[in-house]
Parts: structure tokens; sequence; C-alpha cells
């Protein structure tokens, strides 16, 4: 199953908290730090609520 490598690339300082607690939710704690996650939906839209903090690389 395909994997997503998450980075985050901007603080949540000055975000709304639900875009914090989703960045909490996929395992960031603070700009630089990188999770992988399976490649499914819900990750997905974890993502695409943040898309604005993060980077994301499909990892096979």
């Amino acid at each position: 199953m395909p994997e997503l490598k998450v980075t985050q690339i901007k603080s949540g300082i000055g975000e709304k908290p639900a875009a914090r607690k989703t960045l909490r939710a996929l395992g960031l704690r603070s700009v630089g730090d990188q999770v992988e996650h399976a490649d499914r939906p819900e990750i997905r839209g974890m993502v695409h609520a943040v898309r604005h903090l993060v980077e994301v690389e499909e990892v096979k």
C-alpha cells in the first residue's frame, strides 16, 4: 500500500484552532517534522485541510 510522507513547512501559530488540531492529529509538532501515513481518504482530507502548512510526497 502506498504511503504519504507529510512534512510541516510552516508554523501553525496564528492559524485557526481546527488547523492546529489537524496538524497535531497528523503527528506534526514543529516546522521540519516529517511523518508517514497510509494513503487513505481520511489522511488525504486532513492534509487537504492544512495544505498551506505542509508538503506531501508519495512513497512506495
